[in-house]
């Protein structure tokens, strides 16, 4: 269903049982949810589907260990239950990740719990030995009935200094555990959309779209990509906007009628560095380590790159988060100090990114102490208008549980039943994962006369579901594009099945392309291209898009386009020296 035939529908039948307001992780789960109970729900999104805090998270699906510290043991607990579903149900972008926490106390942050539970705010202090043993072994014990991982393990001074030299040396120790991470979080929140599309014609979503308070009681969706405008009288309004809900609820409640704040979000920035001595430190592990302040930092191998964050800021407009200079040097400070030996150039840092923990309103003096737990709450509609139902908080870890919360309480308020459990259902191209990739890539690429190699790249992709990309490029003219591991076909099917509008949803959020550092002026240019053809766009319209996105990459990425022209050159010189050895 396209954007114009959702226009014609609601401008025939304005009325839908639920909509919901924000196309982040938490959105697309309660719309998944609330789809496949059988609830007619419209999803509308202000900007790209997971463009926001779901675009800026650390990459980790963890229990949160730093979480023990404040006391929220239930948040932890079903955490960790829910980074052992997404194992199991989305094999193809979460997977196991050793964890290593150097140690540089013995015992020190012992009082810290205790702290916490007295009602006190100081900052902690850094966490020991025997801290970090603790926090641990209640890991363990939290999933000792599911034992998906390993236990975790210590070791000595000489033993980590011997597995990863390149360690400060002044550490006393360090702790190995298994946590999680997700190599494309925005393309598991398309892969949640998808699902609750596929429920039926009851299940409608828009991104570049908002919804507003046209009169009393009355609400209309406005089309940012046409300006087409359609009444909608929905029974309940979800408000999973994350950082911005304050603000949605301001544009859905007449003034006098505006909640009180509900949200207190702080920043969080990262970086993407290309440095060969640093991957080659990790050993392919997670380094999850205090900065001299006492702030956590991570550090682990991504996509070929290495990811470094993060800071945790308060915000008070989440439209203006960058990641800033200070913020930056913050954040290399940290890595200079857990890994003294290595030094980063600035033309290292390939890429950088920002995002709005959306966390409850809290007056905590320290943003580390702010609850991250999650709840919902109903603010009651006025002059006859629906309630609203505000999803406050969240980690990315447990969207699913926090969709599920969600879409019970509007069940209940719709007097509608709960048809199905997505406990233990599959995502995207997570069924039928293969057990034996090589079998499976050779049948597929036997069936399409695609490369094993593309094929298998495909499977990295997109899961199972790159069967339909494979069918779809195997049908038509393919050709290459500036960056070799892309064709045209395979854009094409992006453009027109992912509700892709503009380009940065393309080469930030449907492909790794910019996250990794692969993109070149070149690669933007031939994909803007495509893009074009496939939405009509005239030369004006194609040259103003081109300067939106080139904006956004500089602006909240760090990237200009003399970056980009440089990687044009840089794979030239690639390309010619792989014809030359072949």
């Amino acid at each position: 269903m396209n954007r114009e035939e959702i226009f014609n529908g609601l401008a025939k039948s304005p009325k839908v049982d639920v909509c919901v307001l924000g196309g982040g992780i938490n959105g697309l789960s309660v719309f998944r949810e609330l789809a496949l109970q059988g609830v007619s729900v419209l999803l509308v999104e202000k900007h790209d589907y997971c463009s926001g805090a779901s675009a800026a998270l650390s990459r980790m699906v963890h229990g949160g260990l730093r979480y023990l510290e404040n006391g929220e043991f239930s948040l932890v607990r079903e955490s960790l239950v829910e980074r052992d579903r997404l194992l199991k149900n989305a094999p193809h972008y979460v997977a196991p990740l050793p964890t290593t926490v150097p140690v540089f106390d013995i015992f020190s942050g012992l009082a810290n719990g205790a702290v916490r539970f007295l009602g006190l705010t100081r900052r902690p202090s850094r966490r020991g030995a025997i801290a970090v043993k603790m926090g641990l072994g209640i890991y363990d014990f939290l999933t000792r009935k599911r034992a998906l991982m390993p236990k975790h393990a210590f070791r000595g001074r000489r033993a980590t200094l011997a597995r990863w030299p390149a360690l400060n040396p002044d550490i006393k120790s360090s702790a190995t555990y298994y946590d999680a991470w997700v190599s494309q979080p925005e393309r598991l929140g398309i892969e949640l959309l998808k699902d609750g599309l596929a429920a039926g014609s009851h299940a409608r979503v828009l991104n570049y779209a908002e919804l507003t308070l046209a009169a009393s009681g009355r609400y209309e969706v406005k089309d940012g990509t046409t300006d087409a405008v359609a009444a909608i009288e929905p029974s309940l309004i979800i408000n999973a906007t994350g950082g911005w809900i304050d603000i949605a609820n301001g544009a859905l409640f007449p003034s006098p009628s505006k909640p009180a704040p509900l949200m207190g979000g702080t920043k969080g920035s990262h970086l993407i560095i290309d440095n060969a001595k640093l991957m080659d430190a990790l050993d392919g592990h997670m380094i999850y380590y205090e900065n001299e302040d006492g702030r956590i930092c991570i550090l682990f191998p991504y996509l070929g790159k290495v990811l470094v964050g993060s800071t945790d800021i308060r915000v008070d407009d989440p439209e203006t988060v960058r990641c800033e200079r200070d913020e930056r040097d913050y954040i290399l400070q940290s890595l200079a100090f857990v890994l003294p030996e290595i030094r980063i150039r600035p033309e290292e840092v390939v890429f950088q990114f920002a995002g709005v923990r959306p966390l409850p309103a809290s007056k905590d003096s320290f943003t580390g102490r702010i609850p991250r737990d999650h709840f919902c709450t109903f603010v009651e509609g006025v002059d006859g208008g629906p309630p609203v139902l505000c999803m406050i908080g969240g980690k990315w870890t447990t969207f699913r549980s926090f969709g599920e919360l969600a879409a019970d309480l509007s069940l209940e308020r719709l007097g509608r039943p709960r048809l199905l459990s997505t406990g233990e259902r599959t995502i995207g191209g997570g069924r039928h994962f293969p057990s034996d990739r090589d079998a499976w890539v050779h049948d597929v690429a036997a069936a399409t006369g695609l490369s094993r190699e593309r094929v298998h790249i495909l499977l990295t992709r997109y899961g199972t579901d790159c069967t339909l990309i494979a069918d779809f490029i195997a049908a038509g003219t393919d050709q290459a594009l500036p960056h070799p591991a892309y064709s045209t076909r395979e854009m094409q099917f992006l453009i027109r099945n992912e509700g892709a509008e503009h380009l940065d949803d393309l080469l930030l959020r449907r492909t790794t392309l910019a996250i990794t550092g692969e993109l070149s002026l070149d690669m933007a240019d031939a994909v803007l291209g495509l893009l074009a053809i496939e939405k009509h766009w005239s030369p004006a319209l194609t040259a103003a898009e081109r300067k939106r996105f080139l904006t956004i990459l500089a602006e909240r990425h760090g990237v200009d386009e003399e970056t980009l022209s440089v990687r044009n050159e840089q794979r030239s010189a690639l390309c010619e020296t792989t014809a030359r050895s072949g």
